[in-house]
């Protein structure tokens, strides 16, 4: 099934008369949640005007959703999942890594690494309960891009391309699979501000609105989603409102004999009216048992991927977890006070997490990825920090038909840039496509006389890693 011949943009100009009549009278898609019954369901669409119901993979999948645990700002491969003893011997030398960079002299990892699991991977000291999931994990140590900056390096690793002008992954997935659930959004952003790109990351696009992630700022159960509900009118009075309007909106759609787009939109309008009963309960992690919470630890962080948890129990397609606003990861001063901080934030939550998904029998269907845009040098900046590397970095997957247990790929002796195995970003891409039941060159949309994808013309799929 190739995607592109179902989902094609309207080719149907409008003339300055219906534009403004149709934004003029826009507000009616308003009235799809007068569908609502008295018991707070609301009728549901034919399948075919629903562009958020599930949709047929290519192919058999092995995983149903991704939570994508976002370590915005660059955490250092070297001090993390990929030792390097010769960095260690040679500390202190200025060497000419060829980065088009003045030398620097290398700087060994203040860190201790460990062997953990059947297969003895080393794993960084600051990750001990990240290691002891070791077996469920397979670290791609070869992984490269572009440019070694932020915006660009964001970009990439979530819409595959550095500019601000194509989709994000979540928004690609749930354009070409839908979602199980339709009481939720299909694609949830948690993150408690703005990394530095911002909406962009988790933007739609060319692709219809409907497909956007939908920003999570703020997990208070009373704040979750803000001015969702209606306080200006009781219940009964919005039922009549909303009647009227679905009135409306009904002859004003029956006149533009059906519209992608506006049945795109409708069904956002939906989903917000539906949020207003099941959203609170999906996000409200206090009500888990305590015992539970207190496996993840406290702060945003460690909430957020406990929510994930829940949302992907609820059928979300994916969930997109950033560490923190900003880009908390990017330490040019000091790496050994900012990347063990960040880590003693982070490693129970995230090992809390795969436990938690393995123990409920999530983690086969549940792709979990974690990295950062790019690596981190071998060599210092200032006394003690290191600067962008894209050359060579580390991400890990778990759970979704990965093999666990296993390392991929290899830096050279001082950890600066991949050189066996080498995968791209859009190598991982296709691959998180591949698993997802997507033939990551089909999945395609027709924008302004060409068909893009998220893999632009790129992309192998790692078949090393599956199962």
């Amino acid at each position: 099934m190739d995607f592109s011949s179902e989902f094609r943009v309207p080719r149907s100009a409008l003339s300055r008369r219906e534009m403004l009549h149709s934004s003029g009278t826009g507000l009616g898609v308003l009235g799809l949640a007068g569908l609502l019954a008295d018991s707070g369901e609301l009728v549901a669409l034919p399948a075919s005007n629903n562009p958020l119901a599930p949709k047929k993979p290519h192919f058999a999948p092995k995983a149903k959703h991704i939570i994508h645990l976002f370590m915005n700002g660059g955490p250092s491969q070297v001090d993390t999942f990929d030792p390097k003893p010769e960095l260690a011997k040679q500390h202190g030398k200025k060497v000419d890594l060829k980065s088009g960079r003045k030398p620097g002299p290398l700087y060994k990892s203040p860190f201790k690494f460990s062997k953990f699991g059947q297969a003895g991977i080393e794993v960084s000291e600051l990750f001990p309960q990240i290691g002891s999931c070791i077996d469920d994990i397979c670290v791609i140590r070869s992984m490269h891009t572009n440019i070694p900056n932020h915006e660009p390096g964001l970009l990439l690793m979530t819409c595959g391309n550095t500019q601000a002008i194509r989709p994000s992954m979540g928004s690609w997935l749930t354009y070409g699979l839908g979602t199980e659930n339709q009481n939720l959004p299909g694609f949830v952003v948690l993150c408690p501000g703005k990394p530095v790109v911002g909406p962009a990351l988790w933007n739609n696009s060319f692709l219809p609105g409907v497909y956007q992630g939908c920003h999570i700022q703020n997990l208070d159960p009373k704040r979750v989603i803000d001015h969702i509900r209606n306080s200006n009118v009781t219940p009964d009075t919005q039922r009549e409102q909303l009647d009227l309007l679905n009135q409306l909106n009904t002859i004003h759609n029956e006149k533009r004999g059906g519209d992608d787009q506006l049945d795109a939109r409708i069904q956002s309008l939906e989903i917000a009216y539906r949020m207003q009963t099941e959203a609170q309960e999906a996000f409200d992690v206090t009500r888990e048992p305590m015992k539970v919470r207190d496996t993840y630890g406290k702060g945003y962080f460690a909430d957020a991927c406990l929510a994930a948890r829940r949302l992907v129990e609820r059928g979300v397609r994916m969930v997109q977890v950033f560490y923190g606003s900003g880009q908390p990861w990017d330490d040019h001063s000091n790496v050994e006070k900012g990347h063990r901080t960040k880590a003693k934030d982070s490693d129970k939550a995230v090992a809390a997490l795969l436990r938690d998904l393995k123990a409920k029998g999530l983690l086969e269907e549940t792709l979990v990825l974690w990295g950062g845009e790019f690596g981190r040098t071998p060599t210092s900046e200032g006394a003690n920090g290191r600067d962008h590397n894209s050359a060579g970095f580390c991400v890990w997957l778990a759970g979704g038909g990965v093999k666990g247990g296993m390392t991929y790929g290899s830096t050279d002796e001082f950890g600066f840039a991949a050189v066996d195995k080498k995968v791209h970003i859009h190598d991982l891409h296709a691959t998180i496509l591949h698993l997802m039941g997507i033939d990551h060159e089909k999945l395609t949309y027709r924008y302004s006389g060409r068909d893009f994808r998220l893999t632009d013309v790129h992309g192998t799929v790692v078949k090393d890693i599956l199962k």
